[in-house]
């Protein structure tokens, strides 16, 4: 019997290189983000910093929380009201003021920075879509005919009722 490598140096063949989501190829450079949004790749910024999520004592010497940095105005397809809303939505996550105005997101759940990445642009495409989505407005409705003349034969009866309790009419 021979003896076997302890490593192998050739890949199975269902070994296929990974693909991160915002590794994904776009349509002409931009990302999607829901009900005729979208931002140019460019204007993604990110930035990485020493977070204290997961890792151990290796936490301290690598930089893998992501934060994420858009500006408002980079955001294609949002109507005024849809801005207001991000903002509202936003809350405390939208920094600045007029054309600096933006929106800062960041993530630490993971050791790696492809997935806070990941993690936070997956945070502003729901919130982007969330503020895009018109909220329906409420309309009064009125009582039916019906409705109304149930509820007037009930309390007539409830009304008799209780008058015949009193002993009659008084």
């Amino acid at each position: 019997m021979t003896p076997r490598p302890k490593h192998s140096t050739t890949k199975p063949a269902s070994a296929a290189p990974s693909r991160h989501k915002s590794d994904a190829p776009a349509s002409n450079g931009r990302l999607r983000l829901g009900s005729g949004a979208s931002v140019a790749r460019e204007a993604l910024d990110f930035t990485f910093v020493r977070g204290s999520g997961p890792g151990g004592q290796h936490v301290n010497k690598t930089s893998t929380k992501a934060q994420l940095r858009v500006l408002l105005r980079d955001i294609d397809g949002l109507d005024d009201a849809a801005l207001a809303r991000l903002r509202a939505i936003g809350g405390s996550h939208v920094v600045g003021e007029g054309a600096d105005e933006a929106l800062l997101l960041s993530d630490q759940t993971s050791r790696s920075q492809a997935d806070n990445r990941d993690a936070c642009v997956e945070r502003f495409t729901t919130l982007v879509a969330m503020a895009a989505k018109r909220p329906k407005v409420r309309r009064k409705t009125k009582p039916t005919r019906g409705s109304i003349e149930r509820r007037l034969e009930s309390k007539k009866r409830e009304s008799e009722k209780k008058r015949e309790r009193r002993g009659g009419t008084q």
